[in-house]
């Protein structure tokens, strides 16, 4: 499932972000956005996501042009996110990657296998029932991201969004991060954005975003 982009344009109030943006990135391709913090690549991603109604222009999802706000769910159910700092419910480990929805077991586990938690999890003594605690107190930062990676593997959807998911988190645990991410973004299309060009090194093309444009 690809993405189209056309003549996008939004603002908050009456500060324009994304001026005109268009963006085709085809079905199994992986493409990246580099720009500077607060430039407008976030946004992006959330109007892609379904997380902000479409206003000025229109997104198309595979055969499903989501042009309004009444697209949105749409959007949101053919998309996984992971954002720079995993947000977490104050819940179990399991209440996380499966968010409400009916997973069997043997798709947590291999969503938890894929994002590199297995080990972790099989050290605690409630496994898939440890509490992550308010505000992902219980658990570091890398775990927190893993769990959301563990989330979004699970939800196997066909299009996979990434907010700068490594910025927040040392080299090492980055590492892990990050092939635990190119598991997940494997046969997936996928839309990633980051301020540090060297983190879209393995994308199939990388496009700057400045002054709202593309």
């Amino acid at each position: 499932m690809g993405i189209v982009i056309r003549n996008l344009s939004f603002s908050y109030e009456e500060a324009p972000v994304l001026l005109n943006i268009n963006l085709t990135v085809h079905t199994g391709e992986s493409v990246g956005i580099v720009g500077v913090s607060g430039g407008g690549k976030s946004t992006l991603l959330k109007l892609v996501s379904g997380l902000y109604d479409v206003t000025d222009g229109e997104i198309l999802l595979g055969a499903r042009e989501s042009t309004t706000s009444r697209d949105s769910a749409a959007r949101r159910k053919l998309v996984a996110m992971v954002m720079q700092n995993a947000n977490l419910f104050p819940a179990s480990i399991r209440d996380n990657i499966t968010c409400g929805h009916d997973i069997s077991e043997a798709d947590i586990a291999h969503a938890c296998e894929a994002a590199m938690l297995t080990e972790w999890i099989n050290t605690l003594p409630q496994g898939l029932d440890t509490f992550v605690g308010e505000r992902n107190g219980k658990v570091s930062g890398g775990q927190a991201q893993r769990i959301a990676i563990a989330r979004a593997m699970a939800k196997n959807a066909p299009v996979i969004l990434l907010d700068e998911p490594t910025s927040a988190l040392d080299n090492d645990t980055g590492d892990a991060v990050i092939s635990a991410l190119a598991r997940l973004a494997r046969n997936k299309t996928v839309l990633h954005v980051s301020h540090k060009p060297e983190t879209l090194a393995c994308c199939n093309r990388i496009l700057r975003l400045e002054g709202g444009q593309l």
